[in-house]
């Protein structure tokens, strides 16, 4: 558990480096808030107004749905935004990478690929450029949990 709520304890920390361990244990955290808060928010009914449109195609006449997220989802997203952020560009820095490889996430499917590849890369040995390797130094993540 506190691997998955470290980033939100260095919230807006950009500098310094992640280990895989952290990166992926939050990712998998907002994921299944996000999933419960999605819920939640069906079930409430504080839901995003739904609207119906109709295109017209060759086929004819097509309806779709469109909805807006949620209340208690949007908040989340919105607190999880900058540690979400934080964890990434570490995650790059882990493998000696500047946080401004993030930039990729605009570039659809191979961006997202090189990133994916990116942050499952192990990270460099040793101190590197933005610090010493987070594998070497628990005590560090100690002090960050008192």
């Amino acid at each position: 558990m506190e691997w998955m709520l470290l980033p939100f304890r260095r919230y807006a920390q950009f500098s310094g480096r992640s280990r895989r361990k952290e990166f992926w244990y939050f990712t998998l955290f907002v994921f299944v808030v996000s999933l419960i808060l999605s819920a939640l928010d069906s079930a409430l009914g504080l839901g995003g107004s739904t609207t119906r449109e109709f295109n017209r195609t060759s086929m004819g006449m097509s309806a779709y749905y469109g909805s807006s997220g949620g209340l208690l989802s949007g908040i989340f997203s919105l607190a999880a935004l900058i540690p979400s952020l934080a964890v990434s560009v570490r995650r790059l820095h882990d493998t000696d990478r500047s946080g401004w490889w993030l930039l990729l996430m605009f570039l659809p499917i191979i961006g997202w690929i090189i990133l994916l590849v990116f942050y499952l890369t192990d990270g460099s040995r040793g101190t590197n450029r933005f610090g010493p390797d987070p594998k070497e130094t628990p005590a560090d993540i100690a002090e960050t949990f008192r």
